[in-house]
């Protein structure tokens, strides 16, 4: 049974009041369940909840504080799944509503149990409606927008194949809207092909992405083994020519060597909020010997950031990875040079690594 993950972004869901774009979303549940009724898996994740919470609202523009977005999120959640729901009962085609954070996926109980949860439904032949849990999400354990819990749930459930759907036709080497000279890029063997290219960050003023960050998804994706399409969700058939392999959007393949998911969340969303430096011995063991970064090998600390911050650890002015630092900034200074044993006397509580293996990636 192939697995589909669709993403629709806010500009496909609603318009710039906020009112959901029923007719764009008819068209869309119209080819998942003609994939569903094909034997496809099929699993939606969807932006939007803020813009129809926004809508039911009459606000005038995307709000700017935490608790604002997050009461924007639940007033238009539930109203948005609503929607789906209506839309591919009709066809046919029952479906869930699973809200997820990050929490989820890097905590291994709660990665296990939304993986079990997910397949579960998938057996059951339900589509699941994914969103994440805005309403009490925190910046430190947020995906920062739906392009990576798409990616990420692509990576969760193995998906055969991730499709990004957004308002343009896809990668252009500029900016559609500002050159008239830009292009559709229609195949992606290499992200470093892509870095002379103007791939922006603006987005719709509902939502929270760009383009850059449907690229990065890509990439999350790519590396975990599972090919990527962005396209644009207004045209008919997009969805179905995607999932049958025709040309379409952007296409990426799919790379060798595979990162667990919480790996690639921590390389390419997770932002880093200080700096580590190591010294050669220790750049050498984390790029070698998959070891973890003692304090021992701790040279200096630029930044200020709390345990279970993400943190760049670099030596020589070169980045060796990132990782989740188990000492805040002003204890990581206490304590940095310093053998395990004498961390322990002055720290008696503290983690003998500064940062664990696990929670390490290599840049």
């Amino acid at each position: 049974m192939a697995c589909l993950v669709v993403k629709l972004g806010s500009s496909i869901v609603a318009d710039e009041r906020g009112a959901v774009r029923t007719d764009v979303l008819a068209g869309v549940c119209d080819q998942l369940s003609e994939l569903h009724h094909s034997g496809h898996a099929v699993v939606i994740v969807t932006s939007g909840a803020i813009a129809r919470g926004m809508g039911a609202m009459s606000l005038a523009l995307r709000p700017r504080s935490v608790d604002e977005l997050q009461a924007a999120s639940a007033v238009g959640q539930g109203k948005l799944y609503q929607v789906y729901d209506e839309l591919l009962r009709a066809r046919a085609v029952p479906t869930a509503q699973v809200l997820l954070t990050f929490f989820d996926m890097s905590a291994r109980t709660h990665y296990l149990n939304a993986r079990q949860t997910l397949r579960k439904l998938l057996e059951w032949r339900v589509a699941p409606v994914i969103n994440e849990n805005d309403t009490t999400a925190t910046d430190e354990i947020s995906f920062g927008n739906n392009d990576f819990l798409a990616a990420q749930v692509a990576i969760l459930l193995g998906a055969e194949l991730l499709l990004l759907l957004t308002d343009a036709a896809g990668v252009y080497t500029a900016d559609p809207r500002l050159d008239p000279a830009a292009a559709l890029v229609d195949q992606v063997e290499s992200f470093e092909a892509l870095e002379p290219l103007s791939i922006g960050h603006s987005a719709s003023p509902l939502g929270s992405g760009g383009m850059r960050s449907k690229v990065v998804a890509a990439e999350m994706a790519t590396a975990a083994g599972i090919p990527v399409v962005i396209a644009s969700g207004l045209e008919p058939r997009s969805i179905l020519d995607a999932a049958s392999g025709t040309a379409v959007g952007t296409r990426f393949t799919a790379r060798e060597g595979r990162y667990s998911s919480f790996k690639l969340w921590l390389k390419y969303a997770k932002p880093a909020r200080g700096r580590v430096l190591v010294d050669a011995g220790a750049a050498r063991a984390l790029r070698e010997g998959g070891t973890s970064l003692l304090p021992v090998g701790i040279v200096g600390v630029r930044g200020d950031f709390e345990a279970g911050d993400a943190v760049e650890i670099d030596h020589d002015g070169r980045s060796v990875g990132k990782g989740i630092c188990n000492y805040s900034a002003p204890e990581l200074r206490r304590v940095l040079g310093m053998k395990s044993a004498d961390v322990r006397e002055l720290l008696p509580r503290a983690s003998e690594e500064a940062v664990h293996r696990d929670y390490f990636v290599l840049a």
